[in-house]
């Protein structure tokens, strides 16, 4: 009889345990981090996209957000950008956070999501995403103007910790699952800044890890392969750097792209330099692929 006692007190106890843990994890919000240059901005055409990948969106929606430079949270969607406008002929745009968020959502249909992403074209990891910022490094490789008092890997985190304060305030608890970085064709563009890319980025990353206490986050990048610069050796060395790094550090994942045009893998814009809707489109599908690998 005792035992019978003990066996059904064991049982009641692992049920109430599971409630307890599937409570504790029923208002979790997943956070993927994205940081970059321009390409991690986005300059696909969310006009262009064909319906269904809408539809997939619509369904998603409800459980994605994107808090962007620093602005609160919103639902997944396209931003609005008059530069493109006026470059591209369309105002409604897309990075890879459009396709990361469907995927994961559609793997995870009961999970929430918030991507925090920071994008700023034309800069370096060098200078202005360095975590170790200096005037006289920025100077080195950023252009006159703003670019050059620019501190993104401060701000960048600033912006993830303010997030945090807020799912906490609002009683939720969170996870950070992984961060994709497209970034490096400023650094390519200058021999300083290209030579030392391999050295900054996996500084980078163990800082992410370190600033945000994730150990072993899943860290995905994607290869560049611009051609723009003072340094014709500058996308290789960038390139090269950004495929070691992947072998040398612990859950990092390359996205490996072609290295010169046409670029049939990762469609761009007549430019050669920014990815279009369907290379947008590859680009956040492999990215979100990688996340899941790593997981």
């Amino acid at each position: 009889m005792k035992s019978t006692y003990k066996l059904v007190a064991f049982l009641l106890f692992i049920l109430s345990y599971g409630n307890a843990f599937a409570q504790t994890n029923k208002d979790t919000v997943n956070i993927v981090l994205l940081a970059g240059q321009s390409n991690m901005a986005g300059a696909g055409d969310y006009t262009s996209l064909d319906e269904s990948v809408k539809k997939r969106l619509a369904n998603a929606v409800d459980r994605v957000q994107i808090s962007n430079d620093g602005k609160g949270p919103t639902p997944l969607s396209f931003y609005l950008s008059k530069g493109h406008k006026n470059k591209y002929g369309f105002e409604e745009a897309f990075g890879p956070e459009l396709l990361i968020g469907i995927v994961l959502a559609e793997k995870f249909p009961k999970d929430k999501f918030l991507l925090v992403k920071t994008a700023q074209g034309g800069t370096a990891l060098y200078g202005a995403w360095n975590p170790d910022w200096t005037a006289e490094k920025a100077a080195q490789v950023e252009a006159e103007g703003f670019k050059r008092d620019l501190k993104l890997y401060a701000n960048f985190i600033d912006d993830v910790k303010e997030n945090i304060k807020r799912i906490e305030r609002e009683g939720k608890v969170y996870k950070i699952i992984g961060m994709g970085w497209m970034q490096g064709e400023n650094d390519a563009a200058k021999e300083v800044s290209a030579l030392s890319y391999e050295t900054n980025l996996v500084n980078l990353i163990n800082r992410v890890r370190a600033d945000l206490n994730v150990k072993d986050m899943p860290f995905v990048l994607g290869q560049i392969n611009s051609h723009y610069g003072d340094f014709s050796a500058g996308p290789a060395t960038v390139r090269a750097a950004e495929w070691k790094v992947s072998e040398i550090v612990s859950k990092v994942k390359t996205i490996k792209t072609t290295a010169d045009a046409p670029y049939k893998d990762y469609p761009k814009h007549s430019d050669n330099v920014h990815y279009n809707a369907e290379g947008q489109y590859r680009l956040g599908t492999a990215f979100a692929e990688a996340f899941l690998q790593l997981q």
